[in-house]
C-alpha cells in the first residue's frame, strides 16, 4: 500500500511538473502571439512606405523624362536663335557706338 502511494505521489509531482510546464509553454505562446502581431503591424505599415516609396519613384521618372524633354526644347530654340546672328569680324569692339545701323 505504501508502495502504491508512493507511486501515486510520484505520478502528482510528475503532472504537477507538466503542469507547470504546460503553464509556462502558455505564457510563452502569448508572448510569441503578441510579437507576431508587432511583426504584422510593422510589415504592414512598411507594406504602405512601401507604396509610397514606389509611386514617388514612378513620379521622378515622369518629371526626369519632362526635365530631359524641356532641356533638348531649350537647346532647339537657344540654337534656332543664334542662327539669325551675324557676327561681323575684324572691327574693333564698341566701334559702332550707340547707332549700329548708322555706323554700317
Amino acid at each position: 500500500m505504501d508502495r502504491i502511494l508512493q507511486e501515486i505521489s510520484a505520478v502528482g509531482r510528475k503532472l504537477e511538473g507538466m503542469d507547470n510546464a504546460m503553464t509556462a509553454l502558455t505564457a510563452e505562446r502569448r508572448s510569441m502571439r503578441l510579437e507576431i502581431a508587432g511583426f504584422q503591424s510593422q510589415i504592414s505599415r512598411l507594406d504602405h512606405r512601401v507604396a509610397a516609396v514606389e509611386s514617388q519613384v514612378v513620379l521622378q521618372t515622369d518629371r526626369d523624362q519632362e526635365l530631359l524633354h524641356l532641356r533638348s526644347k531649350l537647346n532647339d530654340l537657344e540654337d534656332r536663335s543664334r542662327k539669325n546672328n551675324i557676327r561681323f569680324l575684324g572691327f574693333p569692339e564698341g566701334i559702332e557706338g550707340t547707332d549700329i545701323l548708322s555706323y554700317l
